[in-house]
């Protein structure tokens, strides 16, 4: 069983965090809102204070919806943000919120709503090549606040996830395409924006909308969740 905990009275809602992090990101975000819902943080695979499984974003979610219970209110950042796509498409829950999150990071032919592949690949060498640093600067693309930035990383440096964990992240990153599965999600659907953000362009903003998504932007990076104006 992966590690989770869960706090405050309420409505079930479950918060996924991104690569790399942990559960403990969502720290404000629980003393904000733990009056109001009966809030579930989970670390995933090989994250934070969680085992490491093996295979894809099937063998991840499969782990994952072990824990939450149906009927929840689901939000996701970033990489929490395609496991709870693909997770409201196997369970019954009653929201998904995305937050500075996207179903396809990478861009394509037909998607220009993300990145390039060439930056996840030359990312992925760097990693191999030097964990640290890699992380280092990962976490410096979320805030330009300096000293949010250091308690994100000691954040990481705490409960580091392993390499494997690591290396499968970035792979569900870069391999997944779930437009198609948002889609035909039928429950109420929220996209949260940073127009900061350097990672999920404010831009997809037009696509979210034209597939019935209800979408905010607040004056953020890619950590809307810590800003004070970030509502739920």
């Amino acid at each position: 069983m992966l590690w989770h905990k869960t706090i405050g009275d309420g409505p079930s809602l479950v918060l996924l965090h991104g690569w790399a992090f942990n559960s403990d990101i969502f720290q404000s975000l629980i003393d904000k809102y733990k009056t109001n819902y009966r809030i579930t943080v989970i670390d995933l695979p090989g994250h934070g204070r969680s085992r490491d499984i093996d295979g894809n974003i099937e063998s991840w979610c499969n782990e994952l919806t072990k824990i939450i219970p149906e009927q929840s209110i689901l939000l996701g950042w970033s990489l929490g943000g395609l496991l709870s796509t693909y997770i409201a498409s196997q369970i019954e829950i009653s929201k998904l919120i995305l937050v500075a999150a996207t179903p396809c990071l990478v861009n394509n032919e037909n998607w220009n709503y993300g990145i390039s592949s060439e930056v996840f690949d030359q990312f992925a060498i760097n990693l191999k090549n030097d964990t640290t640093k890699s992380l280092k600067r990962f976490v410096y693309l979320q805030s330009k606040d300096k000293s949010q930035l250091q308690e994100l990383y000691k954040s990481i440096q705490k409960y580091p996830a392993s390499h494997s964990a690591l290396n499968t992240g970035l792979e569900i990153i870069i391999n997944s395409d779930l437009r198609d599965i948002y889609k035909d999600i039928a429950v109420p659907k929220t996209s949260i924006l940073g127009s900061l953000d350097t990672l999920v362009p404010v831009k997809i903003k037009e696509w979210y909308e034209a597939v019935g998504s209800q979408t905010s932007i607040i004056r953020s990076g890619h950590l809307p969740f810590i800003d004070k104006d970030f509502k739920l």
